[in-house]
């Protein structure tokens, strides 16, 4: 099974483990603009071989990993050379736009759009993990455009590396990911921001910083060339859920100068509900 991956960073890396974990026969060609990523992912053994875009006529598999911006283009360039037969899959954190780049594309029906919700804060072939993707939900859009054989095919992959899979269009997707996944990683961001500003001395944020700090602040550490175009391609959706969550720092700033901490308990009280939500998920998974 010749499996192509473009992106050997952590979630293509982690994809080539699992698949080759679970599939004897797979031999992971490996692509990737950064010459030293494709050097670390064969002595790694993430990948069997090095690849160029030129060699994916012979591709079963070809797993796109790279920057939402940078897919778009790739996606295209994929899909005008591979053949009837080859499934190509996307894996990333925004469905919309390249549903859209490939729609009326001749091999549309070769592609399927997903977005495993897995990861690290952690870039490059040595953030890759086995078993990253183990209980994690995969979610799957505009299946019914993808041809039914190659759909049982890459079926065959999530369900083997342990993925659960839901189905959802891209709007909606867009438009969720938003809340769960962007919005938490720009609050990162600007809570790291606000402690650099405030704390100058950086022995003091390294002595101070409790475990709170540090779960909260993680994803602060994420990759901006990966970050910059998710918050570019799902801009309205990032702006709407930003403004909500403004709104509600404001009311709890206010509440706070209003000395009304009896409704700062109810708030708090009341958000504790989240433990129920994301226990029943774990459960669930």
């Amino acid at each position: 099974m010749n499996v192509f991956i473009i992106g050997l960073g952590l979630i293509g890396g982690s994809l080539a483990l699992d698949i080759q974990n679970e599939f004897e026969n797979a031999c992971i060609h490996g692509i990737d603009t950064n010459e030293n990523h494709i050097d670390e992912a064969l002595e790694l053994g993430i990948i069997h071989k090095k690849a160029t875009l030129n060699d994916i006529g012979n591709a079963e598999i070809v797993i796109i990993a790279v920057p939402v911006d940078v897919s778009l283009q790739v996606a295209i360039e994929v899909l005008n050379i591979i053949t009837e037969n080859t499934l190509v899959l996307d894996v990333g954190s925004t469905k919309e736009d390249i549903c859209k780049a490939i729609a009326n594309h001749p091999n549309r029906r070769n592609f399927l759009a997903t977005h495993p919700i897995a990861g690290t804060e952690f870039s490059g072939p040595k953030a890759a993990l086995k078993n990253l993707y183990r209980g994690k939900t995969n979610i799957i859009c505009e299946v019914e455009k993808t041809a039914f054989k190659l759909q049982e095919k890459a079926l065959e992959i999530f369900l083997k590396i342990g993925m659960r899979i839901r189905y959802m269009d891209p709007k909606s997707h867009d438009k969720h990911i938003a809340y769960v996944s962007h919005l938490s990683h720009i609050s990162s961001f600007m809570l790291g921001k606000t402690v650099i500003e405030k704390e100058k001395n950086e022995r003091d944020i390294f002595d101070m910083a409790g475990s709170g700090f540090a779960s909260t602040v993680r994803l602060a550490k994420s990759s901006p060339a990966m970050w910059t175009p998710i918050f570019k391609q799902n801009k309205t959706n990032v702006i709407e859920t930003l403004e909500e969550y403004i709104n509600n720092l404001q009311q709890f700033k206010d509440l706070m100068m209003q000395d009304n901490f009896k409704e700062i308990y109810k708030e708090m009280e009341n958000t504790n509900h989240i433990k129920q939500i994301l226990n029943g998920i774990l459960l669930e998974a």
